[in-house]
């Protein structure tokens, strides 16, 4: 049996959207002949969606090695422009996967946020 605990529903109307470690997914094939990519069933609202859904590398057409290249070279530090003649791709490419990147970033920022627990130190009113 594999772990899937670190994967969550999908669907915004399920009413396991979110919660990781649920034991409501299964895997249900795979998206490519090499059996790379996981097709996910979840079976409370009975949808399936990729293991890649809710990533950046979800509908992504680059390899997943270029992807990671080109965050890290941003992270680093290099431009858009500079960052697209290191990894051999266009600018517009790299800045669709920051943006996403970002996207993604402000959304577990928010998600661990919300648990994380109130700083004692402070007092309210």
């Amino acid at each position: 049996m594999e772990d899937l605990s670190r994967h969550c529903c999908q669907n915004p109307r399920c009413i396991a959207h979110g919660s990781r470690g649920a034991g409501n997914l299964s895997v249900c094939g795979y998206t490519n002949p090499a059996k790379t990519i996981r097709i996910f069933y979840c079976c409370l609202c009975k949808r399936r969606f990729s293991e890649r859904k809710g990533t950046v590398f979800y509908c992504s057409h680059l390899p997943r090695r270029k992807v990671i290249d080109i965050l890290r070279h941003v992270q680093e530090g290099c431009g858009m422009r500079q960052t697209a003649r290191l990894v051999h791709t266009k600018e517009d490419t790299v800045i669709r996967y920051v943006r996403k990147a970002g996207q993604h970033a402000q959304a577990l920022h928010a998600e661990l946020a919300a648990f994380s627990p109130s700083d004692p130190g402070t007092s309210v009113g």
